[in-house]
């Protein structure tokens, strides 16, 4: 993408004031129905640059279907906008994205540095790696505090080395939506808060719009700045604390005083 957005001022967590290519991500109303059942109704929130969003709820809620519809990969009713500063289209929305896991044959002896090469590239492997793909490639692990893994085998990372690695290919090119997805599932305690300080740096240093989808409620609290509440619709959004403390959210994730 080569067309700059207008810079969109808008507040941090602390009032500080920092610009983007992209000011907010604006979905109203938005259905999808497949078949006879109806998979997301009337959804309806803004995801700001420079905010991580969280998208929580039981499964079956709909947060992967809403993913996929900001993905353009269902099709749905309603409307998503991609808006600047000045409320005008931002044009071709450039868009990262973080799978729960990469599925791959962990015996192959591709290194990360042929994976990122690979996927950034046309060029095939094993006709070797440029010096300029290599410079590339080391610039987008050294974002990620991963460049020491570059000459590592990909099936011999750990999860959280591997999808830290993930998050350096999602980041190259510089998206203006960063959509993690379950991205640190079955990841230790070490592997994870690695991970989310990453992110959270990232959030700081480039202003992007975050949105996350995670099962984890502690790492919700702890690095969201707005949280939605998924059943189908959307239930209750804000602050963490705003949604945390809700007697929706007791409603979907307390029976009896139990935590489902």
């Amino acid at each position: 993408m080569t067309q700059n957005h207008k810079h969109c001022p808008h507040p941090g967590m602390h009032g500080e004031m920092a610009s983007c290519r992209l000011c907010r991500i604006e979905v109203d109303k938005l259905s999808v129905i497949l078949g006879k059942q109806t998979l997301l109704k009337d959804v309806s929130l803004h995801i700001h640059c420079g905010e991580l969003t969280a998208l929580i709820g039981t499964n079956g809620a709909g947060k992967t279907t809403l993913l996929r519809a900001l993905l353009g990969q269902v099709e749905h009713k309603g409307s998503i906008r991609h808006l600047t500063s000045d409320g005008r289209p931002a044009a071709d929305l450039r868009t990262g994205y973080v799978p729960q896991q990469l599925e791959f044959d962990r015996s192959s002896p591709v290194t990360v540095m042929d994976f990122l090469a690979g996927s950034l590239s046309r060029r095939a492997v094993f006709l070797g790696v440029s010096r300029k793909m290599r410079e590339k490639v080391m610039a987008a692990l050294t974002r990620t505090h991963c460049e020491a893994l570059a000459d590592r085998p990909l099936g011999a990372l750990s999860g959280g080395e591997l999808q830290r690695v993930l998050l350096a290919l999602a980041l190259t090119p510089q998206p203006d939506l960063l959509i993690l997805d379950e991205p640190v599932s079955g990841v230790d305690q070490n592997g994870l808060e690695s991970f989310y300080q990453t992110v959270d740096e990232l959030k700081h240093k480039n202003h992007m719009a975050i949105l996350l989808v995670s099962h984890d409620l502690g790492v919700v609290e702890r690095y969201a700045d707005r949280v939605v509440l998924m059943q189908g619709t959307v239930i209750k959004q804000g602050s963490p604390e705003v949604v945390f403390d809700s007697p929706e959210f007791e409603q979907v994730f307390y029976t009896k005083g139990v935590r489902v």
